[in-house]
């Protein structure tokens, strides 16, 4: 695609519409007239500000998109589009209060089955499922919140802390950093208030990743370090959360350090994370997120790629085992690992098949990663041919 602010308007509209939606669709939910879009997409008269927001409401977009003034996510489908809108939605007008017309909201046991639910569509790469029940969850819950007391007001408060952790999370990874803090810094007030000190390092266990994927890799250890030493367990009677939550921090920290090429933090956090998955002895999850061996095991490959020890991760790699229970999109996270180390080894068939193997798992997670189009660009200088063949495989370009 041509640099975005170049194209004309009718341009951005014809290719944010793609092939989910006709032009009578299109009209038809901006509530126009077919032969306006059909203007429109032909740059045939200008568009008034009225017109303009139908149909960026209708595109699940913003204006500044259709406008050229900033770029949507690359290969963002229709659903993933109209989901982030609602989750961003969610997201603001349960934090501010803006719940009108909910009289009577879902009691502590049908919110904590549908934060569940929706911890598991997000764990499958489900986005649109997962916002249409967390949006449930952040709006009836925080209106049941706003008058319950004691045990029930905790209670509720973990199930939102978590769900906006979940929020956080999936905003990240769709590219919208400003509304995963949002969401995180509802979570962090909503933990803190119900006192549970593990969800609350589990938030910033979070929060350290969302500065790793902003680039900010000293301040995502950090967050993790200081976290940590907080909840630090005594190793003699460890509780389950204790060591799920400082082990997952230590593998925050261990990743952040990777990423900034201190191998020797790396290594010193990892180890200790290891130790945590060895005490608790098996896979488990505390309010959705999943720690123990194969965990830990699946990092350190991450870990070694990212330190540029791609002959390590692979025979690390080779012993790893990876259960069915394992969740899609940390199976899917681990092979872009191993898909990397396998084209800097230069096993340029193996890489290829992994990355297929990703695509047709994930095939709407995998548009927004990177590590695609890192893989894809170095097996571009084997074979331009292969690299076609993988973006075939998968329905996306490897890279432009």
């Amino acid at each position: 695609m041509s640099n975005w602010a170049d194209l004309t308007t009718g341009a951005r509209i014809k290719h944010l519409r793609g092939t989910d939606l006709t032009q009578t669709q299109l009209a038809e939910a901006a509530d126009l007239s077919l032969s306006l879009i059909q203007k429109a997409e032909q740059d045939r008269g200008e568009l008034s500000l009225s017109s303009l927001l139908k149909i960026a409401a209708a595109l699940r977009t913003d204006t500044a998109v259709i406008l050229g003034q900033q770029a949507p996510r690359r290969g963002m489908s229709h659903d993933t589009r109209a989901a982030l809108r609602q989750l961003s939605d969610s997201v603001h007008a349960s934090a501010l209060g803006d719940w009108d017309g909910l009289t009577d909201p879902s009691d502590l046991a049908v919110l904590t089955e549908a934060r569940d639910a929706a911890g598991e569509a997000y764990w499958r790469g489900d986005t649109p499922k997962f916002t249409a029940l967390g949006a449930k969850v952040l709006l009836e819950g925080r209106a049941r919140h706003e008058s319950a007391q004691g045990y029930e007001r905790q209670q509720i408060g973990l199930v939102l802390a978590t769900t906006y952790q979940y929020a956080a999370s999936s905003a990240v990874l769709l590219g919208q950093r400003d509304l995963a803090l949002a969401a995180l810094t509802s979570a962090r007030n909503l933990a803190n208030d119900a006192g549970d000190p593990y969800v609350s390092a589990l938030v910033e266990s979070t929060l350290s990743w969302i500065h790793l994927r902003s680039a900010r890799a000293a301040r995502a250890t950090a967050v993790a370090e200081r976290a940590a030493a907080r909840i630090e367990p005594s190793f003699s009677r460890p509780t389950t959360a204790q060591l799920v939550a400082y082990g997952r921090l230590m593998i925050s920290a261990a990743v952040a350090a990777s990423r900034g090429g201190n191998a020797t933090m790396a290594d010193d956090y990892l180890s200790q994370a290891h130790a945590s998955a060895a005490r608790l002895g098996h896979d488990t999850d505390l309010y959705g997120t999943h720690f123990g061996p194969t965990f830990a095991s699946t990092e350190a490959v991450g870990i070694a790629v990212a330190l540029g020890n791609h002959g390590q991760a692979l025979r690390l790699a080779s012993r790893t085992e990876l259960p069915r229970t394992m969740p899609k999109l940390a199976r899917n996270r681990y092979k872009l690992d191993v898909a990397l180390a396998q084209v800097e080894c230069k096993l340029y068939d193996a890489a290829a098949d992994t990355l297929v193997d990703v695509g047709r798992d994930a095939p709407e997670w995998v548009r927004h990663q990177a590590l695609p189009g890192v893989i894809g660009k170095r097996l571009a200088k084997v074979s331009t041919a292969r690299v076609r063949r993988v973006s075939e495989a998968i329905g996306m370009p490897l890279f432009a």
